[in-house]
C-alpha cells in the first residue's frame, strides 16, 4: 500500500534523526533527499531503494519545488512507499507544508515525521541555550530574507521585542540584518553568534555583537545559523562540543 512519509532528518549529526524517521527510511521503496541530509542516514535504506537527489543550494536547484511535488506523487501513485527526507524539520523552513498540501489534494496518504531543526540544535551544540531565566523568555525562528514584495523595514520591525532570534538563511544578508535590528531597537552591543555546519564535525562558531559580527564572520558561508540575543553570552561557560571533539582527537593521537 502506497504512503508518503515527510521526514525530518535533523540538523546534521546522523544520530539526531528520530527512531520513527529511521523506520520510514528502512521501509521505503523511494527516497527523495535534500542537500543537507547526512549521507550516513541514507545507508539505512533498503539496498534496492531508489534514491533521488533533490538538493537546493543558493546557486543551483536539482529540481524546482513543483517538480519535487510531482515526483513524490508520481511514485506514490505507482503504489510505492516514499520518504521525502529533508534536513532539519519538514515544517520549519522546509516547504513540507507545500508537499503535504499537494498530497492531500490528490488524496495520497501521508505522514509527517518531525525532525530536530537546526535553529534549536546548532545553538545547543554551540553551548547557547535559547531560553535562560535571566536573559530570555521567548524565541523566534525567522528567515534571514524577506519575500520580494515585503517591505524590509516592516519585516524587521516585527522582532524588536523578541529576546532570542534564530535566523535561517541569513549569512548573505548579515550586514542588512544587523543594520535593521539596530535600526528597530536592538542595542549595538547585543551578542550574536554564527554557527556553521552545526552539530557536525565541521561545526565552527564565531561570536560578536550586532556592531562587530560582520567584521569577524568573514568567510562564514551557508549552511549557518545566526543567533541574536543575550543568551549568546553563556557560550563561554557552556560550550561543550568543541571540548568533546578535542578529547576525541587527543584520544586517537594517544592511542
Amino acid at each position: 500500500m502506497s504512503k508518503v512519509y515527510l521526514v525530518g532528518a535533523g540538523p546534521g549529526d546522523p544520530e539526531l534523526i528520530t527512531v520513527k524517521g529511521l523506520k520510514a527510511i528502512k521501509h521505503s521503496d523511494v527516497i527523495l533527499y535534500d542537500r543537507l541530509v547526512n549521507p550516513e542516514i541514507l545507508e539505512y535504506a533498503k539496498k534496492d531503494a531508489e534514491m533521488i537527489y533533490c538538493g537546493k543550494s543558493p546557486q543551483h536547484h536539482a529540481y524546482t519545488q513543483e517538480k519535487i511535488n510531482q515526483l513524490i506523487c508520481k511514485y506514490a501513485i505507482q503504489g510505492k512507499v516514499v520518504t521525502r527526507l529533508k534536513g532539519g524539520d519538514p515544517f520549519i523552513f522546509g516547504r513540507g507544508g507545500e508537499e503535504a498540501k499537494e498530497l492531500g489534494a490528490r488524496m495520497i496518504p501521508f505522514e509527517i515525521i518531525p525532525g530536530i531543526t537546526s535553529g534549536a540544535a546548532a545553538p545547543a551544540y554551540a553551548g547557547i541555550p535559547l531560553t535562560y531565566r535571566e536573559y530570555s523568555s521567548n524565541v523566534a525562528f525567522i528567515a534571514g530574507m524577506t519575500q520580494s514584495e515585503d517591505d524590509i523595514d516592516q519585516y524587521w520591525s516585527r522582532f524588536k521585542g523578541i529576546d532570542t532570534l534564530c535566523i535561517y538563511m541569513g549569512v548573505k544578508n548579515l550586514p542588512v540584518i544587523c543594520s535593521q535590528l539596530m535600526k528597530h531597537g536592538k542595542s549595538p552591543e547585543t551578542p550574536v553568534a554564527l554557527i556553521h555546519w552545526g552539530t557536525t564535525v565541521n561545526q565552527m562558531t564565531v561570536t560578536g555583537t550586532l556592531e562587530t559580527i560582520c567584521n569577524v564572520a568573514e568567510g562564514i558561508k551557508n549552511p549557518a545559523m545566526i543567533i541574536v540575543g543575550e543568551v549568546v553570552r553563556l557560550r563561554s561557560q557552556l560550550k561543550w562540543f568543541e571540548d568533546v571533539q578535542k578529547n576525541e582527537v587527543a584520544h586517537v593521537v594517544h592511542v
